[in-house]
């Protein structure tokens, strides 16, 4: 039995093209959109939020190298320096509420 295929992407406008909508079609593959306003449910928001936290917030730097020097720098060691905080942040644990009753599920 074939398992059906679906896509969850982040409601920018250029995905909601006709070419995408016509070959995801045709390719017998949903395309699920997340809410407009969704930046938890899309992983790469919340690792942008903790790189702004860590390394942004209060700080100054000089020159734009310096500002990319930190960058490289923080994304270097991030998945060292950080694996416990991003374990637990980039997790795929959702909650979903379905006739009034919430279901905690891991992708």
């Amino acid at each position: 039995m074939d398992k059906p295929v679906k896509i969850v992407l982040d409601n920018a406008l250029y995905q909601h093209c006709k070419a995408v909508m016509e070959r995801a079609e045709s390719l017998e593959i949903e395309l699920l959109f997340l809410p407009a306003y969704s930046p938890n449910l899309n992983i790469i928001e919340r690792l942008w939020k903790f790189t702004k936290k860590k390394i942004l917030y209060g700080q100054y730097y000089e020159s734009a190298q310096k500002f990319h020097e930190v960058i490289r720098a923080f994304f270097a060691e991030v998945s060292t320096k950080y694996a416990a905080d991003l374990n637990d942040l980039l997790s795929l644990k959702f909650q979903f509420f379905e006739d009034g009753n919430a279901q905690n599920l891991a992708a």
